[in-house]
């Protein structure tokens, strides 16, 4: 007797995985070079965690913001295409009917098949068919403004808290390296496990967070440096 086997997609990540991962490596980009050029202008451990905390703060709402703002968009687009085909389906269903079956021909299913599937389908449930083949809206995409604006911002926190502790515990005189080293070792640590998450490659995304992290914390010392000098 043969038995089906349960698959487990990663593609049902993506929403919260792709929040969750720019929320995380946001905080520990901004917060670590907003730390690195305050640092380097001179400033005091005091001044340096006001400038991180006010930042983290700063950061984590604006994520949030943005990710509610431009999410919500997208479900605003998807509610409308749904009402459109929703009135299409009331007003031509048979037409409709005729669409679906054609999108699975040009897949390569027989016309006589096709006609079918797209009976037994839309008998189901025509509008969610109609979603997931003609518009790809499915369970898996649909957008979800609220877990995108929470997630956002508490990843970012989360990202922020950890150059933030550095500051907290490394001692004064190398307090500028303590923070670059260790942000980059928890960028690289973050691609890794964002990559094994979503099942891509490891190595090849903690490169890359690290490379652009370190691009930033360079940018901002050196401009820090600058600032410093000129006070």
């Amino acid at each position: 007797m043969s038995r089906l086997h349960r698959e487990d997609h990663l593609v049902a990540r993506i929403g919260w995985l792709r929040a969750a991962v720019l929320g995380a490596n946001d905080g520990i980009v901004s917060t670590a070079s907003l730390i690195v050029g305050v640092a380097s202008s001179s400033a005091g451990r005091s001044e340096i965690l006001i400038a991180g905390i006010a930042g983290m703060v700063a950061g984590a709402m604006s994520m949030a913001a943005g990710e509610y703002v431009s999410v919500s968009s997208q479900s605003d687009t998807e509610q409308a295409d749904l009402a459109r085909e929703r009135q299409e389906l009331s007003a031509q269903p048979d037409v409709e009917r005729e669409e679906l079956a054609q999108l699975y021909v040009k897949r390569g299913v027989e016309i006589a098949l096709a006609r079918r599937v797209a009976d037994q389908l839309m008998e189901k449930d025509a509008l969610e068919a109609h979603a997931r083949e003609e518009l790809g809206i499915s369970e898996v995409t649909t957008a979800r403004p609220v877990v995108a604006a929470l997630t956002s911002a508490l990843t970012f926190a989360v990202g922020a808290m950890m150059p933030l502790g550095t500051v907290v515990v490394a001692p004064a005189h190398s307090l500028l390296m303590a923070v670059s080293i260790t942000s980059l070792l928890f960028l690289a640590v973050l691609g890794a496990l964002g990559a094994k998450a979503g099942g891509a490659d490891a190595l090849k995304a903690a490169a890359r967070a690290t490379f652009w992290g370190a691009f930033a914390m360079a940018l901002t010392a050196g401009i820090g440096a600058l600032v410093g000098a000129a006070v």
